[in-house]
């Protein structure tokens, strides 16, 4: 198994980059050797929806992507990340159903939230109601009807095929236990999903409350941390979190990034973007995209309300066409009686920044300079346009960022001398020294310059980058000291 390295992170799912996972190692291999490093295969469990997301079980891959041989093959070549469901599993896993079988029988009774017992007096007050983080307007409850009749009330944050477990349970941590260690064997890296939704406690949010969320990080930590397997906490929130993570040490990811560099492309200003990677985690995966919108609620605080709404508007503006094809709300939470507010913008990358060519090779090249390891999104590894097709089709509101490329698609991408230009970027980014040594950010930010040096020993690169007429120069140390321009 190959460990953590510091070079590009690519996202995808098994099957969006060819059919299934041999073919998406063949594509690697035959296209893009030197530009990733390392993979974050999404969920390739059994699943009954939200994409791989309401894992059935981990004890094996799903069949119609391969098998655990293929993700060892994988992990040989790449440093691999893979998902588990910290917060959640399926209705149609083997626990959930026993559960409904056999009632209060079940050994599994206790691993899933029950309502009327969670809360002190059998039901929310209208106050516990309005202080809760919620995904869902209505709250996040969904019923069931057991075998024996009686009606339960479970808690479910999110979709329908899913529900929410308590961490506490002794039968929760028998499932860690069981699951952890499988996906240990096999990648140096857990993201653990929707990790701040498991700390669950009556009369608060349910989102990050503390102290708890430490003892729920404690337990999942337990099966992997005698492996030296680490883990990726995935909390879509205000970036002061992510900061309270990498204070203790744990990888995190930028979810601010995105945002910044869009404001500052769309406004020539950079010293938003300045301000943040001088005072960002280090020990972090950087991002731009991924299967889910472009956060929203991560910058605030880094960007003022007016300049939020800045980006936001362009963006809605570009995609609202898209609303009608909608069967769920778009990335919409509620708080502590809060209006309920947007929080993921539902675009690719590229169509963001309105498929203009120089600004998106800009963007991701500022990204591989930023500090932490990149992490970029397949559709955006090959500049894609948002999927109108597919959100017809399916009336999932991310679906416009999760087109599914056959090898011919990815080989016409390919031609494109911006993507060509990238690959050669991105393949100098993972190769040259000096993105392990330390990094320098120049504070003048006058007339939308960046500049951002690394340097180790004798090594040192610099980006001299101007965000108002996108454009940049790349330099670099040879090996016998002179400068050379990329």
């Amino acid at each position: 198994m190959k460990k953590i390295t510091n070079q590009v992170m690519l996202i995808t799912y098994a099957d969006s980059m060819g059919e299934n996972l041999k073919a998406l190692y063949d594509l690697l291999d035959n296209h893009f050797d030197g530009v990733v490093g390392g993979v974050h295969i999404l969920p390739f469990y059994p699943s009954s929806g939200d994409r791989g997301f309401a894992v059935i079980n981990y004890d094996e891959v799903d069949p119609a992507f391969g098998s655990w041989e293929d993700i060892r093959r994988f992990s040989e070549k790449y440093y691999l990340m893979a998902d588990f469901m910290i917060n959640h599993a399926s209705i149609r896993s083997e626990e959930f159903k026993n559960y409904m079988k056999n009632g209060d029988t079940s050994p599994y009774r206790d691993m899933f939230i029950h309502w009327d017992r969670f809360w002190p007096n059998g039901e929310p007050t209208e106050k516990d109601m309005e202080t809760l983080y919620r995904r869902k307007l209505n709250g996040p409850y969904k019923e069931f009807i057991r075998d024996d009749g009686k009606v339960v009330k479970i808690w479910n944050t999110f979709f329908e095929e899913q529900v929410d477990i308590d961490p506490w349970a002794p039968a929760t941590q028998a499932y860690y236990e069981r699951n952890l260690g499988r996906i240990a064997e096999y990648v140096p890296l857990i993201r653990f999903d929707a990790f701040a939704y498991a700390s669950k406690k009556p009369g608060t949010s349910c989102f990050f409350v503390e102290p708890e969320v430490w003892d729920v990080l404690d337990i999942g930590m337990e099966p992997i941390r005698e492996r030296g397997t680490e883990m990726l906490p995935e909390i879509h929130e205000n970036y002061t979190i992510q900061l309270k993570m990498a204070e203790k040490g744990h990888w995190v990811y930028d979810f601010a990034l995105p945002m910044l560099m869009l404001h500052g492309l769309m406004t020539g200003r950079t010293d938003r973007l300045i301000h943040w990677m001088k005072i960002c985690p280090r020990k972090q995966f950087t991002t731009l995209d991924t299967h889910d919108g472009i956060g929203v609620v991560d910058v605030a605080g880094l960007l003022n309300d007016d300049e939020i709404d800045l980006v936001r508007d362009r963006i809605n503006r570009k995609t609202e066409g898209f609303q009608q094809y909608y069967n769920m709300p778009p990335g919409i939470i509620k708080q502590s009686g809060a209006k309920a507010r947007q929080y993921q913008l539902m675009s690719s990358y590229y169509s963001a920044l309105n498929e203009d060519d120089d600004a998106y090779l800009l963007a991701r090249i500022v990204q591989l300079y930023a500090p932490g390891i990149p992490q970029v999104y397949y559709v955006g590894l090959l500049a894609g346009e948002n999927d109108v097709e597919s959100l017809k089709r399916t009336g999932e509101p991310r679906s416009v960022n999760r087109h599914n490329y056959s090898r011919e698609e990815i080989e016409e991408r390919l031609k494109l001398p911006m993507l060509q230009r990238l690959m050669e970027i991105m393949r100098f980014r993972n190769a040259y020294p000096a993105f392990n040594g330390e990094i320098e950010i120049d504070e003048r930010a006058d007339n939308g310059k960046l500049i951002v040096t690394w340097r180790e020993n004798e090594h040192w690169t610099t980006l001299n980058a101007c965000f108002n007429s996108k454009r940049y120069q790349i330099t670099y140390a040879l090996e016998d000291g002179t400068e050379a321009v990329l």
